[in-house]
C-alpha cells in the first residue's frame, strides 16, 4: 500500500536488488541526480497515494534496468565494440511536429530509432533470447493500457505504439537525467537543478544503451540512428560532444501554439500522480521552462556557430512532409532513393492526424496570456520563425 512506501535511495536500491538478485550498478554517477530529486518530489510534487506508488515503481524499474544492463554488458563485453552511427538528433520543443518527423525519418530503410517498448525496458529480461523481446513488449503493452485508462485522450495528444520509434528521453530518465522526470512529476526545483548539471555522462551511457540495442538486433547494424526528444535541449551541448557528427534537427513552431498545447498534456500527466496540482501552476511552470530550454538552444547554437544544425519549420513540414524528410536525410548524408521516399510517404499515409481525435485546449484555462508569451519568446520568434500574422 502507498502509505507503506518510503521513497528513499536505500529503499529503492534494496528493492531493485531484491527483484533482480544483482548488486552492481557500475558507475553510480546517477545517484547524485536521484538524491537531488527525492527532496523535490517530497516537497513540491504533492503526490497522491497513486502517485507515490507510481513513483516507487518508476524509480525501481529504472534501477532494475541499470542492474540488468550492467550485468548484460559484463557477460557480453562485445557490446562495447558495437559501432553506432547517430546521424540525426531531433530536438525541437514539444508540439512542433518532432514526433512526426522522427518517426517518418526512422521509417526509411537506412535508418533506425529506439522503439517505445525499448524505452521502458532497454535491458533484456532474464532468460530473454537475443532478438526475441516479446516479454518486454508484453510488459510495455500492460503499461500502455494502464496509461490510456488513466488518460483516455492521450493518443490524441501524443500517439504511441509499442514498435514505433519514440523518445530516448525515457532512457535518459532511467538515470534521473532528463526532462522525463519533470514531465511526470511536478518538481520545478529539481528541473532547474538538473538544468545546471553536466549531462555528458548521461549521453555516454545512452550511447552504450544504443550499442546494446544494436547488438540485440543485428539488422540495425549499418543503419543510422535517429534520436529525438525535446529534452535534448537541456543537454544539447553534451549531445554534441558525444555525437559530434550528428545533425541537430531543430523543429520550429510559434510558441503561442506550443505552450498551451504542452501545458494541456502536462496537466493530464500530473493528474495521474497528484490530486492538487492546478492548471495555472502547470501553465506558469512550463511557460518559463520552455523558454529556458529554448534559451539554452540559442546559446549552444551560437557557441558552435550553427554547425550541424538543420532547421525545420512546422508549416513547411505539414505542407510537404516527404520533401522535408528528403531535405533532412540529405543533410545527414543519406542518398534518398525512391524506396526511401515511398517509405516515408507510406508512413505519412498510415499516420494521418485526421485519424485521431482533436486535442482541445485554450490559453485561458492555464492562466496564460498571449502578450506575455509573445514577449517571452520575442527573440526566438524573430530569429527562427516566418512572420506570424
Amino acid at each position: 500500500m502507498a502509505e507503506d512506501i518510503v521513497l528513499t535511495r536505500d529503499a529503492l536500491i534494496a528493492e531493485a536488488r531484491s527483484r533482480t538478485g544483482l548488486k552492481d550498478f557500475g558507475d553510480e554517477w546517477f545517484f547524485v541526480n536521484l538524491d537531488a530529486l527525492l527532496p523535490s518530489l517530497r516537497d513540491e510534487a504533492r503526490l497522491s497515494p497513486a502517485g507515490v506508488a507510481y513513483a516507487w515503481e518508476t524509480f525501481v524499474t529504472s534501477l532494475v534496468n541499470r542492474l540488468r544492463f550492467i550485468d548484460t554488458v559484463k557477460r557480453h563485453p562485445e557490446i562495447d565494440e558495437e559501432q553506432v552511427d547517430v546521424a540525426a538528433i531531433v530536438c525541437g520543443l514539444p508540439r512542433t511536429g518532432s514526433t512526426m518527423l522522427h518517426r517518418m525519418l526512422a521509417s526509411a530503410p537506412a535508418m533506425t530509432g529506439v522503439r517505445w517498448y525499448e524505452t521502458k525496458n532497454y535491458a533484456p529480461f532474464p532468460g530473454e533470447e537475443r532478438g526475441r523481446p516479446e516479454p518486454r513488449r508484453a510488459a510495455a503493452r500492460l503499461l500502455l493500457d494502464e496509461m490510456l485508462a488513466g488518460i483516455p485522450d492521450l493518443m490524441s495528444i501524443h500517439p504511441m505504439d509499442l514498435d514505433q520509434p519514440d523518445e530516448e528521453l525515457m532512457i535518459l530518465g532511467h538515470h534521473f537525467s532528463s526532462t522525463m522526470i519533470e514531465g511526470t512529476f511536478f518538481v520545478p526545483g529539481f528541473a532547474h537543478w538538473l538544468m545546471r548539471q553536466d549531462h555528458t555522462q548521461s549521453y555516454r551511457d545512452l550511447e552504450r544503451v544504443l550499442k546494446l540495442l544494436q547488438r540485440n538486433e543485428p539488422s540495425r547494424r549499418g543503419r543510422k540512428w535517429v534520436l529525438k526528444t525535446p529534452g535534448h535541449l537541456m543537454g544539447i551541448g553534451s549531445a554534441i560532444e558525444v555525437f559530434p557528427d550528428a545533425k541537430l534537427i531543430m523543429t520550429h513552431r510559434d510558441p503561442l501554439k506550443i505552450v498551451p498545447s504542452w501545458a494541456s498534456m502536462e496537466y493530464s500527466l500530473y493528474r495521474m500522480v497528484s490530486d492538487s496540482i492546478t492548471p495555472e501552476e502547470v501553465g506558469t511552470f512550463w511557460l518559463d521552462r520552455l523558454a529556458e530550454l529554448l534559451n539554452n538552444f540559442v546559446t549552444v547554437r551560437a557557441a558552435v556557430h550553427g554547425r550541424n544544425f538543420v532547421d525545420v519549420r512546422y508549416t513547411e513540414q505539414l505542407a510537404d512532409p516527404v520533401a522535408t524528410g528528403r531535405r533532412v536525410l540529405e543533410a545527414c548524408g543519406i542518398t534518398v532513393t525512391q524506396e526511401i521516399e515511398d517509405g516515408m510517404a507510406e508512413w505519412i499515409e498510415a499516420n494521418r492526424r485526421e485519424d485521431r481525435a482533436p486535442h482541445n485546449y485554450t490559453l485561458e484555462e492555464f492562466g496564460l496570456d498571449k502578450a506575455v508569451i509573445e514577449e517571452k519568446f520575442a527573440t526566438y520568434r524573430q530569429n527562427f520563425l516566418e512572420p506570424v500574422a
